[in-house]
């Protein structure tokens, strides 16, 4: 009997191991498909300054919220084109590539079928709905659109003036080049900062001609809106308004009213010979401007005032300053993916998360989608006079998902509603940051008719073509080389290629009448 019932023991004692084996097989099982299930996506991508660690807890949050296995690779940006090009010539594509707003390898290799088609995407997700047209013209490439753009507004850096020191002289903010000339002369020899020493002067300049104070798009150099006796379109930089903005210069440097070592002077520099109160003209921008600049020229002149200059007058009466692209960066992804539409999907999904638009009383934990975007609050971000502010170690420690997404800038439904004065706490940048933004929303803005047209010519040596003329002007400013030779600069021009750019770009020019 004992014998029976050891045995009916040994029999259930097995059938519950086996139970139990099975059931923990099952699990296992279920574990490894829910893993395997889990869409791996591969990105490429810049970054300035030191790229974020490959496990942060930022990535940890992408990977539970969307169920994914995201794998970002991000290059310091001085080393990535050459990263990017050799991993397109290996043919092994991340699903997602970052491309700079500039990059002409991008219409190249989407016109090779490198990236998928996005065409039958765009009215799907919001963010990408909300992109403007002209900026979707920009990422096709034989009429297929194969890029996502990153935000970036329209308006970008213009000039700013003391208004202190016209105060002081009695002068205005300039209309037009001769009175922007006769208060340079005034800043140069009326000694506008009332210290009684000859230590100031009209515009602060650098090397490459930069800025180049083009008061709209008429003179902005890099603008097709020129075109010369046979009607083509041509390049700001070889157009009369041009030549008139250097005899301008020319002028200038003789009278001592720009910055003498333009020439050779850095951009640092640049910028310090208007925040250490040595220049009167300079430029600024609703985004981006540096509160420690700001602050050192506070700290040496208190009294300070600022104010933007409206863009002046073309010969034809028309005001308004050149439109950026619209896009800081293009995100392209890889052809590959049509073979997997729920990739696809899961994709751009992510992609428009990362894209979407809070407004200001919405950053915050109330918030939840932005409060988990940035890391939540106490985390990433902490909470200052009702405004979100990133900790010091957000991006270098990876706290926040906004931190590995390709594209994380909040694409704006309009750029009005960025409300950039009010990320500065020094109160007289964050009132000139209102002025500069009223004055944007005041005034036109013109789209250059090349955007997003490509020049097989131009990607091969429009930077040095482009450099030859900077040369040669920045020449014609110092005494080198007279103005009078302009045509021969020109033809020199022509006959190293630009000929050839202006052919290539006149073939594909859409004119939209964006110019009137």
């Amino acid at each position: 009997m004992l014998r029976k019932r050891l045995n009916l023991s040994v029999v259930i004692l097995a059938l519950l191991l086996m139970l139990a084996a099975c059931s923990f097989m099952g699990e296992t099982d279920d574990s490894d498909k829910a893993t395997d299930n889990k869409l791996k996506i591969t990105a490429m991508d810049y970054r300035y300054g030191d790229p974020p660690p490959k496990d942060g807890p930022g990535l940890k949050m992408i990977n539970k919220k969307f169920n994914v296995d995201y794998q970002p690779q991000f290059v310091p940006q001085g080393d990535y084109d050459e990263k990017l090009t050799a991993v397109v010539a290996s043919g092994d594509l991340p699903d997602l590539i970052g491309f700079k707003g500039d990059d002409m390898k991008y219409y190249k290799w989407a016109g090779q079928g490198a990236f998928l088609p996005l065409n039958d995407y765009i009215d799907k997700y919001p963010t990408l709905k909300d992109v403007p047209d002209y900026v979707w013209d920009a990422m096709k490439v034989d009429g297929e659109i194969y890029g996502i753009p990153t935000y970036y507004p329209i308006y970008d850096l213009t000039p700013v003036i003391r208004k202190d020191w016209l105060d002081k002289l009695g002068l205005k903010v300039p209309t037009d080049y001769e009175e922007l000339k006769e208060v340079a002369l005034a800043f140069t020899k009326e000694d506008p900062d009332g210290n009684g020493k000859n230590d100031t002067y009209g515009i602060a300049i650098g090397e490459m001609i930069n800025p180049d104070y083009d008061m709209g798009a008429y003179w902005n150099a890099d603008t097709w809106i020129h075109k010369n006796e046979d009607g083509e379109y041509i390049p700001g930089y070889i157009s009369d308004a041009r030549k008139d903005l250097i005899e301008l210069f020319a002028d200038l440097y003789d009278e001592k009213a720009i910055t003498p070592d333009f020439s050779v002077i850095n951009w640092a520099d640049t910028n310090k010979e208007f925040y250490s109160g040595k220049a009167g003209i300079f430029i600024g921008a609703p985004r981006g401007m540096s509160e420690a600049y700001m602050q050192s020229l506070l700290e040496i002149n208190p009294d300070a005032e600022f104010a933007p200059i409206y863009p002046f007058k073309d010969p034809e009466g028309n005001t308004g300053y050149t439109a950026h692209p619209g896009y800081g960066g293009i995100i392209a992804l890889s052809a590959e993916m049509a073979k997997d539409p729920d990739k696809i999907k899961k994709v751009l999904e992510v992609l428009d998360f990362g894209r979407t638009f809070y407004p200001r009383d919405q950053r915050n934990s109330n918030n939840d989608d932005f409060d988990w975007w940035w890391g939540h609050e106490g985390t990433g971000y902490t909470m200052q006079d009702d405004k979100a502010v990133l900790v010091e170690n957000f991006a270098s420690d990876g706290l926040a998902p906004s931190t590995y997404l390709v594209d994380n800038s909040m694409w704006a439904p309009s750029d009005e509603m960025n409300e950039y004065s009010k990320d500065y706490n020094v109160d007289k940048l964050s009132s000139l940051v209102a002025d500069l933004e009223k004055m944007h929303s005041d005034t036109k803005h013109y789209v250059n008719p090349i955007n997003g047209i490509v020049s097989e010519t131009a990607q091969q040596k429009g930077g040095e073509l482009n450099q030859l003329l900077i040369n040669e002007q920045t020449k014609m400013i110092v005494g080198q080389r007279p103005i009078s030779d302009w045509d021969k600069m020109v033809e020199e021009y022509m006959q190293k290629g630009g000929a050839k750019i202006i052919e290539e770009y006149n073939k594909q020019i859409n004119d939209k009448n964006y110019w009137k």
